[in-house]
């Protein structure tokens, strides 16, 4: 993901591909190219589960993650986190099993 400063394009912004992402730190602008990105990571991790933290507040960003989780690819299902893990400030996300690391969802019938 590129980032645009006062001086033009900024180096892509690395994030660690763990089990749980939090948003905080994100602008709303950022959110979707990051979680294809993420969960493209993930997925090639072998993560079947992951938690997003979007916090509490309006609900406006919870809506938006959740409105790109129900239509992404990698993305089995969703719901909202137990109240130990962050309650509705989070989302925990189902994700389809990948194939051999190479970033395509694996869309094949499960037997």
């Amino acid at each position: 993901m590129h980032d645009e400063g006062p001086e033009g394009p900024r180096e892509p912004i690395v994030i660690p591909i763990e089990s749980t992402l939090d948003l905080h730190t994100f602008r709303p602008a950022e959110v979707r190219d990051l979680l294809d990105d993420y969960l493209e990571g993930a997925c090639n991790k072998g993560f079947e589960e992951v938690l997003i933290i979007h916090g509490k507040g309006s609900g406006v960003l919870r809506q938006r993650v959740q409105s790109i989780l129900g239509k992404h690819p990698l993305v089995l299902g969703f719901r909202q986190a137990e109240a130990w893990r962050g309650g509705w400030g989070a989302t925990v996300v189902f994700l389809r099993h990948c194939h051999s690391g190479d970033g395509e969802p694996d869309t094949s019938p499960s037997t």
